[in-house]
């Protein structure tokens, strides 16, 4: 971290330098009303092709309404240089502390992303920035960042309103400025509701479990491994394993262990694609722990979840500054979904089998899923507007 910094602030140095000797150039030359060809109006910036959904509904609506916009991505392959857009403006930048020193001197009215830790660590404000929005993705809390991810943002734009009391609790507890809380939707999920409906039903279909687990030690696939794996593959159905991306970084060793266990069997498919909706729309039922993508299934598919209640560590989190209950997410889980203690791994067959799918829960999925996903379908025109109006 010292090491990134520290080429974040020589990067910083370099620009500042570069800058100020340009305008001594101008001033000594008397060139006067010279353009900063690097202005922009309004600003969004990618950093990595996850987030490409994120952002394609957005930009959409800019191409609708004939506006134009500048999208920086940190992502050489980013699927907007191939979407022939008349009045978005793709631009490669860089990675890491190469994207932040462009970043950290941009000029523009607004500037919107899905990254957080504005003026934490590199990545910081620009003084020629008007505004910073925060557009989220995901529809869990909005305090399960790292601590201070959305404190110097000017706005977040959030999935549902629920979100904003723990903002508030937290400005007045930091005595910082109260940003805007717009709820827009989810950009993303929207992308994801029409494509998956768009997915031909599954010929022969054969009884499917999604294990999808979140990352870190609290995760399943770090603290159950092979003792949940093994009776699951033992059922016979036909498995899908879907790491978290971060567990490839992360959990390297772990996933390279039962990878090379389990190479031999048939009915375990080990799924790392960028989409998630395939396996989604394949699984009968869920397994995860504290994922996000419980959400995403639960919301676009509308089957049962189960969980393992692992005990998540929130210390490094904006939550744990919250008092009171555990997050929107956490608890959301335990009224919809069905939990899974470890002492039921070796039964798992049978624990899945009786699990039913009663209309009390169905009804506590709908009521989850109204509270955290509102704006459906709209959630790209929703950001323009907001863009918009803080442009004028």
């Amino acid at each position: 971290m010292l090491f990134s910094i520290l080429i974040g602030a020589l990067a910083t140095v370099y620009f500042l330098s570069r800058a100020a000797f340009l305008k001594l150039k101008f001033i000594l030359t008397g060139k006067k009303g010279v353009i900063d060809k690097s202005s922009h109006k309004y600003v969004i910036y990618n950093e990595d092709k996850r987030y490409w959904n994120v952002f394609k509904p957005v930009l959409d609506a800019f191409e609708k309404h004939e506006t134009e916009i500048t999208y920086f991505t940190s992502y050489k392959e980013d699927p907007v240089f191939s979407c022939n857009y008349n009045y978005v403006a793709p631009q490669y930048i860089g990675e890491g502390n190469t994207a932040y020193a462009k970043l950290n001197l941009l000029s523009a009215d607004v500037v919107v992303m899905s990254t957080p830790g504005l003026d934490v660590y590199q990545l910081k404000r620009s003084k020629n920035v008007k505004h910073y929005a925060h557009l989220e993705h995901s529809v869990g809390d909005a305090t399960m960042y790292r601590m201070f991810g959305l404190d110097y943002f000017d706005s977040i734009l959030v999935t549902g309103m629920y979100k904003e009391a723990d903002v508030r609790y937290l400005e007045t507890q930091r005595k910082i400025n109260k940003k805007e809380i717009v709820s827009v939707g989810c950009t993303y999920l929207d992308v994801f509701k029409e494509r998956i409906d768009q997915l031909p039903t599954e010929e022969n279909h054969k009884f499917t479990v999604l294990l999808s687990p979140s990352w870190g030690p609290s995760a399943i696939l770090s603290r159950y491994g092979e003792k949940l794996l093994d009776p699951l593959i033992a059922t016979g159905w036909n498995i899908i394993i879907r790491p978290h991306p971060q567990s490839k970084i992360s959990e390297k060793e772990t996933l390279e262990k039962l990878t090379a266990k389990y190479i031999d069997k048939e009915n375990l498919i080990w799924d790392y694609e960028s989409d998630n909706i395939y396996s989604m729309k394949k699984a009968d039922i869920m397994i995860s722990d504290f994922s996000g993508i419980i959400y995403d299934y639960t919301f676009l598919c509308d089957k049962p979840v189960m969980y393992v209640n692992g005990d998540m560590d929130l210390r490094m989190y904006d939550a744990y500054y919250v008092p009171g209950q555990k997050p929107w997410q956490v608890n959301a889980v335990k009224k919809f979904g069905i939990e899974l203690n470890e002492n039921q791994f070796p039964n798992i067959k049978e624990i899945i089998q009786n699990a039913s799918d009663s209309k009390e829960l169905a009804a506590l999925r709908h009521a989850a899923k109204d509270e955290a996903w509102e704006n459906i379908g709209i959630a790209g025109e929703k950001v323009y507007q907001f863009v918009t109006s803080k442009g004028k």
